[in-house]
């Protein structure tokens, strides 16, 4: 079969293939990972992302592919996460931009949308590096549009397509050395590969079923304190968006107020409006069962959310988090603006708690292997009654997800601190001075501490390899110094002892031991007395961070 036009719904078909291609390999391109360390999440960040976009357009039956890709783009764009999630929203929304306004497109204009969809890509990232998924983009369409013409078949496109990716890909080595001193091909191109071979498999009529899905219930934690003789205090946050159906009301004359009015009867916290064809509703209630039965006399559920309250409230202490009910979010509003507040990204009980004392307004979960997405960042803006809202991402990885969501936020000023690591975060944290107003001055303040400060990183290796001059075996503990490799030994403590004895102290005043889950407290002293007794020049400070990943997170300064 030959196809030459690709129209908004089988534009759809494509890209809900390519995602589950992703989906069904994200592991391979996790392990992908130039560090032998066990964070690599590139596989996870673009599944996340692009998943995103499929559930956006899931219940969109638009024959227009520029409409369509608009509603890929959007979603896409909130959902993204990490370096290799925003690149990825990035070079589908640079696609949509070749698509607006068109009902249906032949190769040749497929292939001048990929084009622009790099165009995007590289101007998303400040210092774009050759040998990444963007290289494996760019050459793969300038190549693909190239070759085809006219007559071009999308299948023969996407064959096109794909064989210059797979071979820029295998060159990503020779552009980038550290990808060749790891063993690896670069993971994010990886990833891309995945999702456009999904694509051709759509075109080839072989859709990707997924075997596992992951059980809702496995995500309620175990240790929840709402148990068999718990009361229902605070009921259910009863969410669902209705699609209204003309075979049981007409839909343009619709009053969704005979909705609200029934939700007053039995629950508060009501949010109801409709648009078009559908009505989304918010309502606390005791009896979510009987606010579903009576609303399906209008329509079907396109979604449904019910959370119980009480154990959101009883966890509450465990997780930061505002609520975002439309009457506490009134009362917020109703309180005096914020000049400044501040959003940070956090992992760990210990460093969540510390961040709050030291007067973080919200904290946004995530670090190493879950980074958080472009609306998680939003979601904090929006719970924040501020005019300026100064964030720390305080991961390398997460840099990009923050300034795309401060690109497209319009509510407040967001300022976006250069803090790199956790320990970056933490140092800039201590030494955070507001009381100018001076947005300008205290950024520059900010990133003056970000500059001093030294990070050193404590974890294990999940494979043998040679980074850095330095030889890893699987299972040794290695040191990490400002992103490089120092040293590999059999315990945490030597390897951050030769990390240590690697590292120019000189200058330096005070290190700051952030230790993990996975630490004792008598390691922990041992490592403290082992520096004080060392280095006379070092006051050592020691937080409880209880993050995973990294036994130790050092902030020397």
């Amino acid at each position: 079969m030959e196809t030459m036009k690709v129209n908004g719904l089988l534009y759809k078909q494509l890209v809900t293939n390519g995602a589950a291609c992703l989906r069904a390999n994200y592991k391979i391109v996790d392990a992908l990972n130039v560090f032998p360390v066990p964070d690599g999440d590139t596989g996870t960040n673009m599944r996340m992302t692009i998943e995103a976009g499929v559930e956006e357009i899931s219940s969109c039956e638009e024959t227009s592919v520029g409409a369509m890709a608009k509603r890929l783009s959007r979603g896409m764009l909130m959902g993204a996460r990490g370096n290799s999630g925003v690149i990825l929203s990035q070079l589908f929304r640079g696609i949509y931009k070749g698509l607006d306004g068109l009902d249906e497109v032949n190769a040749l204009e497929l292939g001048k949308a990929f084009k622009m969809g790099v165009t995007q890509a590289y101007k998303a990232v400040m210092k774009p590096a050759e040998g990444t998924i963007l290289t494996v983009a760019r050459e793969s369409a300038e190549y693909a549009f190239k070759k085809s013409n006219k007559k071009t078949t999308i299948e023969e496109y996407f064959e096109l397509l794909i064989k210059e990716a797979r071979a820029s890909l295998e060159r990503t080595p020779d552009l980038l050395p550290v990808l060749k001193d790891a063993g690896v091909v670069d993971s994010g191109g990886a990833g891309y590969i995945y999702v456009l071979e999904g694509m051709q498999k759509a075109l080839l009529g072989e859709m990707i079923v997924e075997e596992n899905v992951a059980s809702t219930i496995g995500n309620v934690k175990a240790n929840h304190n709402f148990n068999a003789h718990s009361v229902l205090e605070y009921g259910y946050c009863t969410e669902f968006i209705l699609q209204l159906q003309h075979s049981k009301v007409k839909i343009a004359t619709f009053d969704e107020t005979v909705i609200k009015d029934f939700l007053e009867t039995i629950g508060d916290s009501i949010v109801c409006f409709k648009d078009e064809d559908i009505v989304k509703v918010h309502v606390h209630t005791k009896e979510p069962g009987v606010v579903l039965n009576h609303c399906q006399q209008w329509g079907e559920y396109i979604t449904i959310k019910i959370e119980n309250m009480s154990v959101q409230h009883n966890e509450s202490e465990e997780v930061q988090e505002l609520c975002d009910c439309p009457e506490c979010v009134a009362i917020r509003e109703l309180q005096e603006r914020k000049k400044y507040a501040v959003v940070a990204v956090a992992s760990g009980d210990g460093l969540v708690e510390t961040f709050k004392a030291m007067g973080v307004d919200y904290i946004v979960s995530g670090g190493q292997s879950m980074n958080p997405s472009a609306e998680d960042f939003v979601k904090g803006f929006d719970l924040i009654n501020a005019e300026n809202i100064i964030v720390f991402p305080n991961n390398s990885n997460i840099m990009l997800t923050a300034k795309q969501a401060a690109k497209y936020y319009d509510k407040a000023n967001i300022l976006v601190a250069n803090s790199k690591s956790l320990a970056q975060g933490y140092s800039a944290l201590t030494m955070l001075d507001v009381s100018s107003g001076d947005s300008e001055q205290i950024m520059a303040e900010i990133d003056d501490v970000i500059k001093n400060v030294t990070t050193g990183l404590i974890t294990y290796s999940i494979r043998d390899a040679e980074l850095d001059g330095i030889e890893i075996h699987k299972d040794d503990y290695i040191g990490i110094c400002n992103s490089k490799m120092v040293s590999s030994e059999k315990t945490k403590a030597d390897a951050l002892k030769v990390m240590l004895e690697k590292t120019d102290l000189s200058e330096k005043e005070i290190v700051t031991i952030i230790y993990g889950a996975d630490v004792t407290e008598e390691e922990v002293e041992e490592i403290r007395e082992y520096i004080e007794s060392t280095y006379d020049n070092l006051e050592v400070d020691v937080i409880e961070g209880k993050q995973d990943v990294y036994s130790y997170i050092l902030s020397i300064e």
